[in-house]
């Protein structure tokens, strides 16, 4: 094995307050009439890579935006729904920068970068005006000032929000910018495309080959720099909030190319999400965390009661995150609230058919402040919940239940946001840096346009004016090869002709992440899983039926292809899970635990991001660690009593 490769963090030294700016000053910059000589993918067209682009193009940049939708409008960004987090303390409450900072690193249970995590707190301030600028109608109080409300993991109010719609209105705002440059030539917007391959010339990516979903084609894009905001992997679970495209397979081909995967171990459970109902679903949908505001969580105090919830005197209500919990109550963290929601249906006090779901009950909050109040703020929440279930949680608590929701592990990249492989920048979700081992509620979208308004906008000059980037064309034979593999591997899908759907082979993964790598976690449980995995692959590749071709629009085998991927991904993120042998966040080791049935760290052995490298096919990844240190953070037992 070789030796480890030394992870360069380019973490700024000096006062963290003004690491960033410092850091700025330090990078090199390219004069307004050179930037229209530099050409910059952007991969994905959610609220990081839309952001992005609509950015460098406003600079000067040549930029061309893939997306993977019929309109970027159709991005997953659209699904959030409770809000955006930023430091303003409208309610002065107590909020600062250095409170939002701190409530992050303590929510990523200490497993995130000081830096990162500083400098997202700071630009969080400005993300609000500049989508209050573009038209974002963020709820406001009677007077017109900008409302704001709670999310799990802080006692402050600093959650700005547009009822539930919080994702979608972002979206539309980036949308409009994106749209801005796009009319101005500045940008061009390639739809119904997915990106196959990264392209490397002498270690260096520059560009990508994708395929046209609609007719199959391959087409290969030159770029002096590549930016993937491609999402999370959730649906490597198969039932997740995630919609239906979500996929590992832009970030897994680059982790081929020689990106590192950061800390894949560390996936977020939601606890707030509609209940499984029936085999026949495909995905989950999420109740926003922002429900937890105004909503009380309960059970039954004796196991098995089966009668309906108004029949349920209070006296015998165990409101168990009030009991557990009393500083925080129902907004601790995602992970705390959802190992509790697991725990107290693992005792038999679930309620519903299954017995897997608690209430979330509003009869409190609707005598106290009137339906109209509620139905302001929750309406087209309620609205959804009640299509869904054919259940009135205005008059009835909502059932819910735990469920895969948002991915903390993601490519590693550096303080510039740059990946292992130079000239491959890793933005939002796609990327590992700022969450830790659990994101707090409201900071995804904080990060999406954070990285894609503020950050790789500065920091890409780094590898613009930083290296030698001569001019290549599409003919040049890394294209042809990039492109070449690719075809093979969808032909390979094409000719299995096996007997077992896509969809089947995917529900059999989906089942032994939950069942082995979901909200709990065993080394048996997680060694017995690995060799299922494999086992499960071999049979993929031997024995799936795709129908169709690869000339048209095949939904089958886009399906296949990302499939494979999670069928590859999933082995490293359950041997992430087992070389990790602590509790932390979102990764709970059952072995490691308190005697209160808390997550238990061990910092001395595991205070560190495991970049994981890939080394070819049929061998086994390497592990690199990055060592964590906390200076402006006194690294403590997290406690939300």
């Amino acid at each position: 094995m070789n030796a480890p490769h030394t992870l360069d963090s380019k973490v700024p030294s000096g006062v963290l307050s003004d690491a960033w700016t410092n850091h700025k000053f330090a990078l090199p910059l390219i004069n307004p009439a050179n930037r229209r000589k530099f050409k910059i993918a952007v991969v994905g067209t959610g609220l990081a890579g839309a952001s992005a682009a609509a950015t460098l193009a406003e600079m000067g940049y040549e930029v061309q935006s893939f997306c993977i939708q019929d309109s970027p409008r159709r991005a997953h960004s659209i699904a959030a729904q409770g809000g955006i987090n930023a430091a303003k303390n409208y309610k002065g409450d107590g909020d600062s920068v250095y409170r939002l900072f701190y409530d992050t690193v303590k929510g990523g249970d200490y497993r995130a970068r000081e830096h990162n995590v500083h400098r997202l707190a700071e630009v969080s301030v400005n993300i609000i005006d500049q989508c209050v600028a573009q038209g974002v109608p963020f709820a406001r109080e009677y007077g017109g000032l900008l409302d704001n409300r709670s999310f799990g993991g802080a006692q402050v109010s600093r959650t700005f929000y547009a009822r539930g719609q919080t994702g979608q209105q972002l979206l539309l705002g980036a949308y409009s910018a994106l749209m801005r440059q796009v009319s101005a030539g500045r940008v061009e917007v390639r739809t119904r495309c997915e990106m196959v391959d990264v392209v490397t010339l002498d270690g260096i990516a520059r560009g990508i080959i994708t395929r046209d979903l609609e007719t199959g084609a391959f087409e290969r894009h030159a770029a002096d720099a590549v930016l993937l905001c491609t999402g999370g992997y959730g649906n490597a679970f198969y039932l997740s909030t995630n919609a239906k495209t979500c996929n590992v397979t832009a970030a897994w081909r680059a982790h081929k190319r020689g990106a590192f995967f950061a800390n894949p171990c560390y996936t977020q459970i939601h606890p707030t999400c509609i209940p499984v109902s029936g085999a026949y679903q495909s995905k989950l949908t999420l109740m926003s965390e922002s429900l937890r505001n105004d909503g009380r969580v309960w059970v039954p105090k004796t196991k098995g009661d089966q009668r309906p919830p108004a029949l349920i005197p209070e006296g015998e209500r165990d409101y168990y995150l009030e009991r557990r919990y009393p500083s925080f109550g129902n907004l601790v963290p995602r992970d705390v609230a959802s190992r509790n929601a697991k725990a107290v249906c693992d005792e038999g006090r679930g309620v519903g058919s299954t017995g897997l779901s608690v209430y979330l009950d509003f009869a409190d909050a609707i005598s106290r402040d009137g339906r109209a109040t509620i139905e302001s703020r929750y309406g087209n929440l309620f609205q959804m919940y009640e299509r869904i279930t054919g259940e009135d949680p205005y008059s009835q608590p909502m059932r819910i239940f735990p469920a895969v929701h948002y991915t903390m592990g993601g490519l590693w990249v550096d303080y510039n946001l740059e990946s292992t492989l130079p000239g491959l920048f890793v933005l939002g979700e796609a990327n590992f840096s700022d969450h830790g081992s659990n994101r707090l509620g409201a900071s995804a979208l904080m990060q999406g346009l954070a990285d894609g308004y503020y950050v790789v906008p500065a920091t890409v000059t780094a590898h613009l004016a930083g290296r030698k980037l001569d001019r290549i064309d599409t003919n040049h034979d890394a294209f042809a090869e990039a492109e070449s593999a690719s075809r093979a591997r969808f032909d390979k899908l094409l000719n299995i002709n096996g007997s077992r759907t896509v969809d089947q082979m995917h529900r059999a993964l989906g089942q032994l992440n939950w069942d082995h790598c979901g909200m709990a976690r065993t080394k048996q449980g997680l060694e017995q899983a690995v060799k299922q995995v494999v086992q499960l692959r071999e049979e993929f590749w031997n024995d799936v039926r795709v129908l169709g071709d690869g000339r048209s629009l095949n939904q089958a085998l886009e399906h296949a292809g990302r499939v494979a991927d999670f069928m590859e991904f999933s082995e490293l993120m359950m041997k992430d899970a087992l070389t990790r042998e602590e509790s932390c966040g979102g990764h709970f080791r059952e072995e490691y635990q308190t005697a209160e049935g808390e997550a238990k760290r061990d910092d001395e052995n595991f205070c560190h991001v495991a970049a994981w490298e890939y080394r070819g096919r049929d061998q086994q990844h390497q592990r690199h660690t990055e060592a964590l240190s906390f200076e402006n953070v006194q690294l403590t037992t997290r406690s939300y009593k």
